[in-house]
């Protein structure tokens, strides 16, 4: 059933023209990972290879959280890897709050589908898309989402910019989602 609600939705994403995001896109990203995945990562946006190829965290911030992934002891192909929105906002700019809002109940029902144990914000616009929260992000626990432990980590772009300690805190904090995650019932 979970497998079937995640197809439903990609197909919905694929075609979807409920934000004029849809006119600059060349594939939509839904997201990609395990439908019984323990983990699931938010993102802002798709980015130009992202758009280019219809999946999530494939262009340099994609190798930095793989890296940061692998320092953490997982692997993409453990997590499910989405997006606050699924279309590439124009010029790479942060999407709008009617972006965001025509997005959510496809993010809503992929975790509802999926059912993990935690939900990793990557920055500062999943987190406030998520949550409602637009003060400076504070790592770690930030509650719950839909059933699942809430972790905000940094973006993996931000260690694109010669800040090699925010790397450190996000593979830091996805070790801290990985046993989350691990955890009993």
């Amino acid at each position: 059933m979970a497998k079937n609600e995640l197809l439903a939705v990609e197909k919905e994403v694929s075609v979807c023209t409920k934000c004029g995001l849809c006119r600059g896109r060349t594939k939509a990203v839904p997201g990609e990972g395990p439908v019984d995945a323990s983990m699931v990562l938010v993102g802002e946006a798709p980015g130009r290879m992202e758009d280019k190829t219809g999946r999530p965290f494939v262009g340099p911030a994609g190798r930095m959280l793989d890296k940061a992934l692998s320092e953490a002891g997982l692997s993409r192909k453990e997590v499910f890897i989405t997006s606050v929105v699924k279309c590439r906002p124009p010029e790479n700019r942060e999407p709008e709050a009617v972006e965001i809002t025509a997005c959510s109940r496809y993010l809503e029902r992929q975790v509802d589908s999926i059912g993990p144990r935690v939900v990793v914000l990557l920055g500062r616009v999943a987190r406030a898309a998520v949550t409602g929260r637009r003060d400076r992000i504070q790592r770690g626990q930030a509650g719950s989402y839909r059933g699942a432990y809430l972790l905000t980590t940094y973006h993996p772009a931000v260690a694109l910019h010669g800040r090699p300690q925010w790397f450190e805190a996000i593979s830091q904090d996805l070790r801290e989602a990985a046993s989350l995650g691990a955890g009993s019932d």
